[in-house]
């Protein structure tokens, strides 16, 4: 029996609100990925961004994980993680998947050989290293035991999860866009982590890669996933609905709607927030970057 390799999904996103397709992308990418026969998806993750990433119409973290959590009541294998939108500014998409992965790789609390930043980052996901470790017995039924080669009695390990981001198949075209990502951040994602794509319609993700040199160069590590049912649902248009009176019952979660309606979230007011602010990463990367391919 050839065994699975271990895999958690993390997702990087507003979701402002988060929407039943935000859902979605996470059970359409488990089925893909442990049909293949390679993987065993143990977790996934949600990550809301940060309150400075100043994108018009962005409500305050603390409603995004607010509905978030309400949302992912029901799922058994999917929690999200407020760590990102908890901190004082913008925090880069590797930065968080470096800071999983190095929790994962270490378990350590003591955190001695990192800077503030990841030691901070570390310690908080020490949840998803608890959680793991609560699936110990399943681990060990299910993956594989190593063995030192210098000493094959000394210890035993189990093979340490691998984490992917997870995105919507438009995520690859942002790459091209100037000053939005460091050309550099892209390489780290798409070479050590990896990513896994839902398509949408209206999007050619298999196309987004070949016209780029890079992601081409890593598309072994580029997991496209067809959605074979089309779903269309969209937080910008959720909120367009919301701010017009419109009912969006069975595109967000009822416990969702209860909650925007009690807090009064999604407003013609609130839509103009950060109106005429550039996003932070085009503030930050203030110097010329070319397109992948440029």
């Amino acid at each position: 029996m050839v065994s699975r390799t271990p895999l958690i999904l993390l997702a990087c996103g507003s979701f402002n609100p988060i929407t039943n397709m935000h859902m979605r992308l996470f059970e359409l990418a488990r089925d893909h990925l442990q049909k293949t026969g390679r993987y065993q998806v143990i977790e996934g993750i949600m990550s809301p961004v940060n309150d400075d990433y100043r994108k018009k119409g962005l409500v305050s973290a603390r409603h995004r994980i607010a509905m978030a959590k309400l949302a992912l009541e029901t799922s058994d294998w999917i929690r999200v993680d407020p760590w990102e939108s908890e901190q004082e500014t913008w925090t880069e998409t590797v930065k968080v998947l470096r800071g999983a992965a190095t929790n994962l790789r270490s378990g350590d609390p003591t955190y001695k050989s990192f800077d503030l930043a990841q030691l901070q980052l570390k310690h908080h996901y020490n949840e998803s290293l608890r959680l793991l470790q609560s699936k110990k017995e399943f681990m060990k039924n299910k993956w594989p035991i190593e063995r030192s080669t210098e000493d094959p009695l000394s210890y035993e390990h189990s093979v340490l999860p691998e984490l992917k981001l997870l995105c919507g198949a438009d995520f690859l075209q942002t790459f091209k866009t100037p000053n939005l990502w460091k050309e550099e951040h892209i390489k780290e994602i798409v070479e050590k982590f990896g990513l896994v794509c839902i398509s949408r319609a209206g999007s050619d993700p298999a196309q987004y890669i070949s016209e780029s040199d890079l992601l081409t160069q890593f598309q072994h590590n580029i997991f496209l996933v067809k959605e074979w049912i089309q779903n269309e649902i969209s937080a910008t248009q959720i909120r367009y609905a919301l701010c017009r009176g419109l009912s969006v019952k069975y595109l967000i979660p009822d416990s969702v709607i209860s909650y925007i309606a009690r807090h009064n979230i999604y407003t013609e007011e609130s839509e103009r927030e950060n109106e005429g602010h550039l996003l932070q990463p085009l503030k930050l990367y203030n110097t010329t970057v070319n397109p992948l391919n440029d």
